[in-house]
């Protein structure tokens, strides 16, 4: 399952350096997957993460992908959080708390798989943090999702 998984990235990884133009040795904002979350019709694509990361905000609405790098314990202070640690295609690591008494746990999850996310970005001077990757019953927040082989935990 890891081998197919692993196979499966680098076939997308070499599929999309196949299709981009050649460009200097530098990532763009274009190249990141991780974008703000835009009105309909704004057509609007940032690298909303490294943009809030960099000026320190945090309540911000996000979108991308990502590769596990570290599995944390589950954070069960008040709600329970599984957490894990993804790498972003820009090199940027964010930690994901995702609520797990709101939604289903990741499961089965290991370092190397690609994870796709909606959430809400927080700063913090590790790198940040996506949580709201779930619905919200009380409808204060948009709805995020996580998405793992195949399968959406929202």
């Amino acid at each position: 399952m890891k081998k197919l998984l692993l196979l499966a990235i680098a076939a997308a990884v070499a599929f999309y350096l196949a299709k981009r133009p050649a460009e200097p040795p530098h990532i763009s904002d274009a190249d990141s997957t991780a974008t703000a979350v835009a009105p309909e019709g704004a057509g609007e694509t940032r690298d909303a993460i490294a943009e809030a990361y960099a000026n320190q905000q945090g309540g911000v609405a996000v979108e991308g992908t990502g590769a596990v790098v570290k599995l944390l314990g589950d954070d069960s202070l008040g709600d329970r959080h599984q957490r894990f640690i993804l790498r972003l295609p820009s090199g940027q690591t964010v930690l994901v708390a995702h609520n797990i008494d709101l939604a289903p746990r990741v499961e089965p999850l290991a370092v190397g798989d690609a994870v796709a996310f909606r959430g809400e970005y927080e700063w913090n001077d590790k790198g940040g943090v996506v949580h709201w990757t779930h619905r919200d019953p009380q409808g204060r927040h948009a709805d995020g999702w996580l998405k793992h082989d195949g399968r959406t935990f929202e």
